[in-house]
């Protein structure tokens, strides 16, 4: 599935015109959908109904498509119902996100309307059971976590990606979404929200596109959504390279993988886990080259407590018509998040990506080449025996 980029806007909180701006710059930047909240704008049926007319009107103009927040509150008082949908197809919403189910054969009632609007249900596998035993396909609905504004209250990693599983198990044809956060200054959100809005607690102050490759590199989330306004147009750069680099496989293959591939070996059916590097000073071309054009490098499964290592690599440039030269480094030891590559003072190894677990001693066959921060080095956690990983610079 391509993943789909969103941001949410707040119409209680900002000016139309401010919102409107805020859509020009999120389309440049491959941004496809925007989420905001029906249920929280003030005012009367009518007037409720004629600003978000005017608001789809500005995403659509952008080639945005709209998914506003309800629940039965709010449907009550727009004269809908599960059956009747009509007043939300007069505004002309792409999406409506439901915040409470009405049982297994209302939710169908609502994924079936005439009107082409899609339903999108919150992250409940008794609500996706329900919708499949009544028949309903889950290609023809959409699901997505909730997000918290309340710091230290968002899920824990760990019940996420169980969560995430037990949905994807209905079935693999169900896009799953869930919140990250803006780190820019100045952001806001709904109830006051200051402290970002991600779905997960231990995303929520890092930099906005580790954020994002630490949820692709689950292999089930679909979509992303920033939670939180205005996102700077240096984050959007940022997520629209994770996303462009989140398809980029096909056909750029090392030959050494794909020989491997074609016999079997490895398996390319796996997210790709991206790590970005802050490149030493003293790197060289070369060792760019096995770094960053080497694609993908692969866990092997036999990586130590000491060191990670991808080592497919070797088998080119341990050839003797590849030359890594060995590199003084002025430290007696490697620490830990340190990114180093085998020389060739130990030819079969040379070319080998190593990064350092617990610190080890500097005995001449590595060359310092990089870094992971703090922050960075919690993708660590996510590499897998057999992954595939992309190095990217920071």
């Amino acid at each position: 599935m391509k993943h789909e980029l969103g941001i949410s806007v707040y119409p209680d909180l900002k000016s139309l015109e401010e919102i409107e701006a805020y859509f020009e710059l999120a389309g440049r930047y491959g941004v496809s959908r925007v989420f905001s909240s029906m249920f929280s704008v003030e005012g009367t049926k009518e007037e409720v109904l004629d600003y978000f007319r005017k608001l789809i009107v500005a995403a659509h103009k952008n080639n945005l498509k709209v998914s506003l927040d309800v629940n039965p509150m709010c449907f009550e008082k727009m004269g809908a119902t599960p059956q009747d949908l009509s007043v939300f197809k007069s505004i002309d919403v792409d999406i409506l996100r439901m915040d409470l189910s009405y049982g297994p054969q209302g939710d169908a009632d609502l994924v079936r309307n005439p009107y082409g609007i899609v339903i999108e249900f919150n992250n409940s596998p008794v609500i996706v059971k329900g919708l499949m035993e009544v028949g309903i396909s889950p290609k023809d609905f959409l699901v997505c976590h909730n997000f918290y504004p309340q710091r230290y209250t968002a899920m824990k990693w760990n019940k996420f990606v169980e969560k995430n599983k037990e949905l994807k198990a209905c079935s693999r044809d169900l896009r799953i979404g869930a919140f990250i956060s803006s780190t820019a200054e100045n952001t806001h959100g709904v109830w006051d929200a200051t402290e970002g809005l991600p779905t997960v607690e231990r995303l929520r102050k890092l930099p906005i596109d580790l954020q994002a490759r630490m949820l692709l590199a689950t292999g089930d989330v679909d979509d992303i959504l920033i939670g939180n306004a205005f996102a700077s147009e240096e984050e959007f750069k940022k997520l629209q390279e994770v996303l462009q680099e989140s398809d980029k496989l096909s056909g750029q293959l090392d030959p050494t993988l794909k020989m491997l591939v074609e016999h079997g070996i490895i398996s390319l059916d796996k997210p790709i886990k991206r790590l970005r590097v802050t490149l030493d000073e003293n790197i060289t071309d070369k060792e760019k080259e096995v770094l960053f054009d080497f694609f993908p490098h692969l866990e092997m499964g036999d990586s130590s407590e000491w060191i990670w290592r991808t080592r497919i690599a070797r088998f080119k440039y341990s050839q003797p018509n590849e030359v890594l030269a060995p590199r003084k480094v002025d430290q007696d030891m490697f620490e830990v998040g340190d990114v180093v590559l085998v020389n060739d003072n130990y030819k079969h190894y040379a070319g080998e990506i190593q990064i350092v677990r617990i610190p080890i001693v500097n005995d001449g066959t590595r060359n310092l080449i990089g870094h992971l921060d703090e922050d960075e080095y919690q993708m660590m956690e996510l590499i897998n025996d057999g992954d595939l990983v992309e190095f990217l610079e920071k």
